[in-house]
């Protein structure tokens, strides 16, 4: 097991196969050192994970569906790896949207639940540079998706 996934395994977290993309897109990019991973939309083990923040969900919810996604996004990060996720460098960016009512202001706080967790899993490699912005809709009413930036060797 890999020093990501022995972390991983610490935090309670294994991470699944990498989702398939649900559109005409690739899941990854890979180019030179740096891998740009397509949004992963909130889901887990019992599906996905939809609603509204403000409405639906409640910030600490929405938090949940973010860590959802930084699970999906290690996953794809994995597959773009060759299935040796100790490459990683770092993660360089975090672009989160958050599927909000117009008078909802704490996207912050729901991307926090993905950059919290990529801080306990990847100690200061999992620091980035992010953006939390709010959608008026995601795809099939998906509560979060995010979109990573990594480096990789």
């Amino acid at each position: 097991m890999s020093t990501i996934e022995t972390k991983l395994a610490e935090l309670g977290v294994t991470l699944p196969d990498a989702p398939a993309p649900a559109a005409n897109y690739v899941p990854y990019v890979v180019i030179g050192d740096m891998v740009h991973v397509s949004g992963q939309i909130s889901a887990n083990a019992d599906g996905l994970i939809t609603g509204k923040l403000g409405a639906d969900l409640d910030a600490d919810a929405g938090a949940n569906a973010a860590q959802a996604c930084a699970i999906s996004l290690l996953a794809q990060l994995k597959a773009a790896c060759g299935g040796d996720i100790d490459r990683l460098v770092r993660v360089v960016k975090l672009v989160g949207f958050v599927n909000s009512t117009p008078d909802f202001t704490d996207q912050p706080k729901v991307i926090n639940g993905a950059s919290d967790f990529m801080v306990a899993a990847l100690g200061d490699a999992g620091r980035h540079a992010r953006s939390a912005v709010s959608a008026a809709s995601l795809p099939f009413g998906v509560a979060v998706e995010i979109e990573a930036i990594f480096q990789i060797k």
